[in-house]
């Protein structure tokens, strides 16, 4: 499946949210390694002055996200949010639908809120089946393009599977794998921002 960049309009930012599960939490790292203290030093290196605020939870699924994000969002008010969850959703086997009706809401509580918002990808392995990894593979695309907000390519796309960016459980990322990452990430969120 091609992955589809819709390019972005330069905001003013000063405050990201990354909402997500235990990719973004920083699952089993300390808490210098983990995305959003790298990805807030990465915007100093830059001299931007942009907070990055974990909104992850490990474990979550979109459906915990979406019962979350009202709340997240008020505590918080970030002036950009990057949504990505639907790893657990596959690791548990939720039907392609069910994650679509989830991320579904969930753009649509940020619409409400003004928020602007960018989408990652989540990819299902063909191991789950290609009638589910097909369905659930076209969910991220399809939201993107349905409500017009830009979509990110799958965190772990470069990385998974490689056992020099993963930890020894295979589904998360090590400090070196999170540096890929905000290698990637990083100047993406910078030219989508203006200070």
């Amino acid at each position: 499946m091609a992955v589809v960049l819709i390019p972005v309009k330069a905001i003013a930012v000063s405050t990201i949210l990354l909402f997500g599960d235990s990719i973004i939490a920083g699952y089993g790292l300390p808490e210098k390694d983990t995305l959003s203290t790298k990805l807030e030093g990465f915007f100093q290196k830059e001299g931007l002055d942009v907070q990055i605020i974990n909104g992850g939870v490990s474990g979550d699924t979109t459906s915990g996200g979406l019962s979350r994000l009202q709340w997240t969002l008020n505590e918080h008010k970030p002036d950009l949010v990057f949504v990505a969850l639907g790893g657990n959703d596959v690791l548990r086997g939720f039907p392609a639908s069910v994650t679509k009706q989830n991320v579904k809401g969930m753009l649509e509580i940020l619409q409400q809120n003004g928020t602007p918002t960018i989408l990652s990808e989540v990819q299902a392995p063909p191991n789950m089946g290609i009638k589910y990894a097909f369905e659930f593979n076209s969910i991220y695309e399809d939201l993107a393009d349905d409500y017009d907000v830009p979509l990110y390519p799958f965190l772990l796309e470069d990385i998974f599977g490689k056992s020099t960016y993963m930890k020894n459980d295979a589904i998360h990322p090590n400090a070196r794998g999170i540096d890929h990452i905000v290698e990637n990430l990083g100047p993406f969120l910078v030219d989508y921002i203006d200070n």
